[in-house]
C-alpha cells in the first residue's frame, strides 16, 4: 500500500499482468514456489500478495475473489502458515521452509529453552501459558480474545497484548491457523472473523517444526537469503533485513 495525499491506495496489478493472481489455489501455488510471501506491499518490489492481485478486489467479502478472503481460507490450509512474519506484518510461509524459517527465528530455541535461559519477557511467557498442552499432551487453538484473557491481558491486568502477540509470530511460536466468528446462545455466528491462534508445533507436530535445529540459525537465514534472491535478484540484502530476514 502506498498514500497520496494521506490516503491509503493498494497498488494491486493489472488485468493483462501475467503475474497476477485469480484465486486461492494460484495464490497457494505461488507461495509454495516462494516459501515466503508478504500480505501487503514492502520494500522487496513483487515480495507481496498486494502487488499480484487486482486492487478493486480487496474487501469486497467475495471468496471467490477477495485476497482479505483468502488469507482466511489459506490460514487453515495444511500446507501453509500464516501469521505476521514480516516486520510484524501479516505473510504466509510454506511447510516445506518453515522448519529452516523457524530454526533462524528462534535461534535454535525451544520456547521452554528460552524461559529457562530467561531470554522471555514476562508478557510474552503469560501468554504462551494458555497454549500448554493439556494433562494428554493435546495442544488447542484459541481465538484471539480468549488468549487475552487466559494470559491475564486487558483492563486490568497486563497490557500490549497485540505487540506481544506480534512478537511471538515473529519468532515462529505462534501462528494464526484459522478466522472464526463468535457464537450467540442460538448456535448462530455472527460479527467479525476473529484469528485463531495456535502453535506451529499444533499444526505440522515437532518432530517436523524443530527439523532444521541441527543447523546454525545463521546459515538457515543465509539459505532463505539465497532463495529469495534467486526470485528477486533486484532485492539487496538491506532490503530483506527490513523484513527481518
Amino acid at each position: 500500500m502506498e498514500t497520496v495525499n494521506g490516503q491509503w491506495f493498494m497498488l494491486g496489478c493489472s488485468p493483462d499482468d501475467p503475474t497476477c493472481i485469480h484465486d486461492t489455489e494460484e495464490l497457494k501455488n505461488l507461495i509454495r514456489r516462494i516459501g515466503f510471501l508478504p500480505l501487503f506491499s514492502n520494500e522487496v518490489s513483487g515480495f507481496s500478495v498486494e502487488e499480484r492481485t487486482l486492487a478493486s478486489h480487496w474487501w469486497t467479502d467475495d471468496p471467490s475473489s477477495d485476497p482479505w478472503a483468502w488469507r482466511q481460507i489459506l490460514s487453515r490450509d495444511p500446507e501453509l502458515a500464516y501469521g505476521k512474519f514480516f516486520g510484524k506484518k501479516a505473510g504466509f510461509v510454506s511447510k516445506e521452509w518453515f522448519p529452516v524459517f523457524a530454526n533462524f527465528r528462534r535461534n535454535g530455541y525451544d520456547f521452554d529453552a528460552r524461559c529457562d535461559d530467561d531470554l522471555v519477557p514476562y508478557r510474552q511467557k503469560k501468554l504462551m501459558e494458555a497454549f500448554e498442552p493439556d494433562e494428554k499432551m493435546i495442544s488447542r487453538g484459541l481465538l484471539s480474545y480468549e488468549a487475552r484473557q487466559l494470559g491475564g491481558f486487558g483492563k486490568d491486568g497486563l497490557k500490549n497484548f497485540e505487540g506481544t502477540l506480534a512478537e511471538l509470530q515473529m519468532q515462529t511460536y505462534l501462528i494464526m491457523s484459522d478466522f472464526r466468528q463468535k457464537i450467540n446462545r442460538k448456535g448462530q455466528a455472527y460479527g467479525w472473523h476473529i484469528a485463531v491462534l495456535e502453535t506451529p508445533e499444533t499444526k505440522w507436530g515437532y518432530e517436523h517444526v524443530t527439523g532444521a535445529y541441527r543447523e546454525d540459525p545463521e546459515q538457515s537465514r543465509q539459505r532463505i537469503l539465497t532463495h529469495l534472491q534467486r526470485h528477486f535478484p533486484e532485492a539487496d540484502g538491506k532490503m530483506f533485513r527490513q523484513l527481518g530476514i
